[in-house]
C-alpha cells in the first residue's frame, strides 16, 4: 500500500519540513528595546546614586541637617532646647555637659569632649553640678524624644538642635574611645552622612 497524501515527515514520506518564516526587522526591534530598557536602569541608579552623595559643600551640608532636624522636631515638639552654637560656647566655658543617648557602638566611635551616657547622669544628676545637661544624638531626634520625656521628670536637661552634626558645623570637636581627639564620628546611615568636610562619616 501506497502512502497517500501524508503530512511531511509522516512514516512514508519524507518530504522536508518547512522552515520559521523569519521576521524581517525582529532583532532589531527587539535590540532597541533592551537598549532602552539597559539605558534607563541606568539612569535610575545614576539619580539614585546623586541622591545618596552628600552635598559637595559644607553650607549645603548644614542646610540639610536643619532640614531634616525641622522635620524630626515635630515628634518632641515640647523638648527643651540649646542650640549647638550655643552648647559649643558652653563647652568651650567649661559649663556643658553632654549627654550621649547614642547606643554603645556609636559611642565607641566618637563622643563630645567630656560626655556621658543617659544612664549616667540618671544615676546622680547632682552630682555634675552647675553644668547644663544638653542631650545628643546623631541628629537630634533620639535626644529630642529622650529630653522631652526626661523634662515631663522633672530633670533640667535639654535637647541640642541638630544633634551631633549640628555640634561638628558649630566648630566643636570628637574625642575618640580613648579621649584623643578625632575626625571619624558615627552618622547612624548614609542619609545623616552630613558631616563637614574632613571628616569621615561610617555607620
Amino acid at each position: 500500500m501506497i502512502a497517500r497524501n501524508l503530512p511531511p515527515g509522516a512514516a512514508g514520506n519524507q518530504g522536508t519540513l518547512p522552515g520559521p518564516k523569519r521576521r524581517v526587522g525582529q532583532k532589531r526591534i527587539i535590540s532597541r528595546a533592551g537598549l532602552a530598557t539597559a539605558l534607563a536602569v541606568l539612569a535610575a541608579l545614576f539619580v539614585t546614586a546623586a541622591c545618596s552623595r552628600p552635598p559637595a559643600d559644607d553650607a549645603a551640608r548644614k542646610a540639610r541637617v536643619y532640614e531634616l532636624f525641622a522635620q524630626y522636631k515635630k515628634d518632641f515638639p515640647n523638648a527643651p532646647e540649646v542650640s549647638a552654637e550655643d552648647a559649643v560656647s558652653l563647652w568651650r566655658q567649661g559649663k556643658l555637659l553632654p549627654i550621649d543617648v547614642r547606643e554603645p557602638t556609636e559611642r565607641a566611635v566618637s563622643t563630645l569632649p567630656g560626655a556621658v551616657t543617659a544612664e549616667e547622669y540618671l544615676a546622680d544628676p547632682g552630682r555634675f553640678g552647675d553644668k547644663r545637661p544638653v542631650a545628643y544624638c546623631t541628629i537630634g531626634y533620639r535626644s529630642g524624644q529622650w529630653a522631652e520625656a526626661k523634662a515631663r521628670e522633672g530633670l533640667p536637661v535639654a535637647n541640642m538642635a541638630a544633634g551631633l552634626l549640628g555640634w561638628l558645623h558649630a566648630g566643636g570637636t570628637l574625642v575618640d574611645a580613648k579621649g584623643e581627639p578625632t575626625k571619624t564620628v558615627n552618622v547612624y546611615g548614609r542619609t545623616w552622612d552630613l558631616a563637614p568636610k574632613g571628616y569621615i562619616g561610617v555607620w
